[in-house]
């Protein structure tokens, strides 16, 4: 509901939005008494009126069935600098609810922009083909999600959890932190709210307290600057990796979480999200995965399956884009990994749709499992 509501109506109206800067009421459909079986809090997205309609929703253009409550105003998108922690947003294409709690900055890679031959990086092995630019740094954010959001962008067009490594007896072990996420500057849409917990997640008011006299008036405690300093190995962003093939693009992030002694040998691990991104008008459904994985050991592995993360997600004009998250180790401090996703069409024919090659390293960080603070 939340993707199909974003490019059906509400990318429309946002670039309209961007172009006047004008401040538009934000609501939230809590759905229908008389429809049970409906969720009770649809995306927030999806009730965001056209810049030509009326600011205030009225009984006489309310749809039948539905309750409309105004959550808040928006704001116009800032074109330079960065958002500050406490930041209150709308994701441009996932439609849900969020608050900035902290900014990273990254080297992002677009493989769309031909570089000049200096500016290239070099190729790992048996990635042949790369497009890879010199990286240009840009603003990521990590964000909290509304939890009365989660349910429906997770069914439909996202993943959203954070993983780490932590200290345990279990070296295999993995733990996540749901409604986490990263987030590019151009995908915030900002907006403003009065209500003191405008975001409903459990992390909130342990890391945020509210200060009317502040512009966002949501600041940080000494825990989440705590939280930042202690678990930032497993949380900082350094690379971001695009490319787009036949209109589909793909969004590489890496990062990594740590080294663990097994078996009397070390093994290293990282997490990387990809967001696939249909920019065309074409139906497309994602159907399998061709990894290689190259480690500095020299090993290099192939990997294929079935979808992703169990599913198989269709791209189009109302569901655009996916997110998900996975893992991968090597027994080596670094490597690469690079791939194609095999996609087909409404018509039936396949195309392979480029992973862009992206570097798994370990030089930067410490080493060791990190901890999990509150």
């Amino acid at each position: 509901m939340a993707a199909c509501a974003i490019r059906r109506g509400l990318l429309s109206t946002v670039s309209k939005y961007n172009r006047k800067q004008a401040l538009r009421v934000l609501n939230v459909d809590y759905g229908s008494r008389h429809e049970p079986n409906r969720p009770r809090l649809p995306c927030s997205a999806c009730t965001l009126f056209s810049i030509q309609q009326t600011r205030y929703l009225s009984s006489r253009n309310r749809p039948e069935g539905k309750v409309l409550e105004t959550v808040g105003v928006f704001e116009a998108p800032k074109q330079h600098g960065k958002y500050e922690t406490g930041q209150l947003f709308l994701h441009s294409v996932f439609g849900y609810r969020g608050i900035v709690l902290f900014p990273w900055h990254a080297r992002l890679y677009d493989r769309d922009v031909t570089p000049p031959t200096s500016e290239s990086k070099p190729e790992p092995p048996g990635a042949h083909g790369s497009k890879e630019v010199k990286g240009k740094t840009h603003t990521y954010y990590q964000v909290l999600i509304d939890t009365r959001d989660c349910p429906h962008i997770s069914q439909r067009s996202q993943t959203e959890a954070v993983t780490f490594l932590a200290n345990h007896d279990d070296s295999r072990a993995l733990y996540a932190i749901p409604g986490l996420d990263y987030v590019s500057h151009e995908d915030i849409l900002p907006y403003n709210s009065t209500d003191q917990i405008p975001i409903q997640h459990e992390l909130f008011e342990r890391f945020l307290m509210f200060n009317p006299s502040k512009v966002p008036p949501f600041v940080p405690r000494d825990t989440l600057r705590a939280w930042q300093e202690k678990n930032h190995p497993w949380l900082e962003l350094s690379d971001v990796h695009r490319e787009t093939t036949e209109n589909i693009r793909v969004t590489v992030i890496p990062f990594y979480m740590g080294m663990r002694e097994a078996q009397n040998s070390h093994v290293y691990w990282w997490r990387y999200c990809i967001r696939l991104e249909n920019m065309g008008g074409e139906v497309v459904q994602l159907r399998e995965r061709h990894w290689r994985i190259f480690s500095l050991s020299g090993t290099l592995e192939t990997v294929r399956g079935r979808g992703v993360v169990g599913r198989e997600p269709v791209l189009s004009k109302e569901q655009p884009a996916f997110q998900y998250s996975s893992h991968v180790s090597l027994q080596a401090p670094s490597g690469h990994m690079w791939g194609t996703f095999s996609c087909q069409r409404a018509n039936g024919t396949m195309f392979d749709v480029a992973i862009p090659s992206f570097s798994l390293d370990s030089h930067g960080h410490r080493d060791g499992p990190y901890s999990f603070l509150f």
